[in-house]
């Protein structure tokens, strides 16, 4: 008689367990069809120790982390970027944070008006006499119609442009400013086909800047890219000639 009032304990107890299994799943399926900050939360509140609970946390975490970083790509300040890495230093768009952040020294940087690596040509005084003009050559005799030397002429002199862009300033090395660009000519490969960035460094008061420059565009060409990168709160700065 005892034995099977053990045996009925026993088996009520499995079955309550296989019931509140079976309920468990049934609530976890619910809450991830809600995939909700709110639902993931109640679930939690429900089953602080159940067999869904680490990824109904790691689920609440990510959608938090991406309400934010939502928040800070439409406030787009280097305060609200700084704030989202304080609070998410390790996260999904940590990486791309830390870019957003690096790239706001470009506003505070001077305008860049020589290429990288060459200082700017020095200035005549004001005392230097002009040298005398050259007496101008005589002129030569024109060649043939379709010869080799007229058509050389007739070829307009090739010019890829004076013109420049820079696309990030960064802090934390050339490597960070070599990813940038791959990440943009993924994004935009249309935009900045044909183009060939270099890595410049430049050391200043608060350390070495490693900035992401492509030279030699036309002006034309300048301004639509940056144009169309900073409609998409992208960094660029045109450098002039």
């Amino acid at each position: 008689m005892v034995l099977n009032k053990v045996f009925l304990v026993l088996a009520l107890t499995a079955a309550l367990a296989m019931a509140g299994c079976s309920r468990q799943q049934s609530d976890w399926q619910k809450t991830r069809t809600a995939n909700t900050t709110d639902a993931y939360e109640l679930f939690l509140k429900k089953y602080p120790t159940g067999e869904f609970t680490a990824q109904a946390q790691a689920r609440v975490k990510e959608l938090y982390e991406e309400r934010d970083w939502q928040k800070a790509r439409d406030t787009d300040t280097l305060e609200a970027y700084q704030a989202f890495l304080k609070q998410y230093p390790e996260g999904k768009w940590t990486e791309e944070a830390r870019i957003r952040v690096e790239n706001f020294t470009l506003a505070a940087a001077p305008s860049v008006t020589t290429p990288a690596g060459e200082s700017p040509p020095p200035q005549a005084s004001p005392s230097q006499a002009a040298p005398a003009p050259k007496p101008a050559p005589a002129p030569k005799k024109a060649a043939p119609k379709g010869s080799a030397a007229s058509n050389a002429r007739a070829a307009p002199p090739k010019s890829s442009g004076a013109y420049g862009i820079q696309l990030g300033a960064f802090k934390s090395g050339a490597d960070v400013a070599n990813k940038r660009w791959e990440k943009l000519e993924k994004e935009y490969p249309k935009l900045l086909s044909g183009l060939s960035p270099k890595v410049s460094p430049k050391k200043g008061a608060s350390g070495t800047l490693y900035r992401l420059q492509v030279a030699s565009l036309s002006e034309t060409r300048a301004n639509s890219i940056c144009k169309t990168l900073k409609a998409h709160s992208e960094a660029c700065v045109l450098m002039h000639p």
